[in-house]
């Protein structure tokens, strides 16, 4: 079976998965898809701490992590089914890339729910942590990238320039049409230097 990585890109409430095979030096994208990490029945659920932010501090908490719990369900069933589904068509899963933020500890919940910038900042590391969780879930071995850095990490990884790095992530998508936006080609790029790295590409 052709080894495969996966690459996410997470947003509030769903995230940008793609499937990449190939070599250091030519990936090709076999599988898009959008997945849904936020439960419609659950009012709010998108922006958990948003949401939480008109509730006590007793409340807020498990309200977070029921949503969190939830959404925890929904990446591993959606991932789970992306790995069955290439495995239907001979590609076998060994890593995946994911998109991160730039690492810094958030202070207590009190804290983030008095900062509309800290709001923000939780809910992406919030879906991106349930991505991760899934992921292991998997029992896929998760390679992170800060997303600032990853063009960077790139060229270093496939030794080339910044500007040719991002032509072929760009010509990548050609063949495949619409939509290729920016969510595509970055976690594309997350999930060929996961598979470069590893050694299996």
């Amino acid at each position: 079976m052709n080894p495969v990585a996966l690459g996410f890109r997470a947003h509030s409430g769903w995230t940008a998965a793609v499937a990449v095979a190939g070599s250091p030096s030519k990936a090709v994208v076999i599988e898009r898809r959008r997945i849904e990490t936020a439960d419609p029945a659950i009012a709010g659920s998108r922006q958990p701490y948003h949401a939480a932010q008109r509730l006590s501090l007793a409340k807020a908490e498990p309200w977070i992590a029921r949503c969190r719990e939830r959404s925890a369900r929904l990446a591993l069933d959606a991932v789970s089914a992306m790995i069955a589904d290439l495995a239907k068509q001979g590609h076998r899963v060994v890593v995946a890339g994911i998109l991160r933020g730039s690492g810094r500890a958030l202070p207590e919940l009190a804290a983030i729910l008095r900062s509309h910038a800290l709001l923000h900042t939780a809910e992406g590391e919030f879906y991106r942590d349930v991505l991760a969780q899934a992921i292991k879930s998997c029992a896929l071995p998760v390679t992170p990238a800060v997303e600032r850095e990853l063009w960077d990490r790139g060229a270093g990884v496939f030794h080339l320039a910044k500007g040719d790095l991002q032509g072929r992530l760009k010509e990548l998508g050609r063949s495949l049409g619409p939509p290729w936006r920016e969510d595509q080609k970055l976690a594309s790029l997350a999930a060929w230097i996961a598979l470069a790295e590893s050694g299996r590409a």
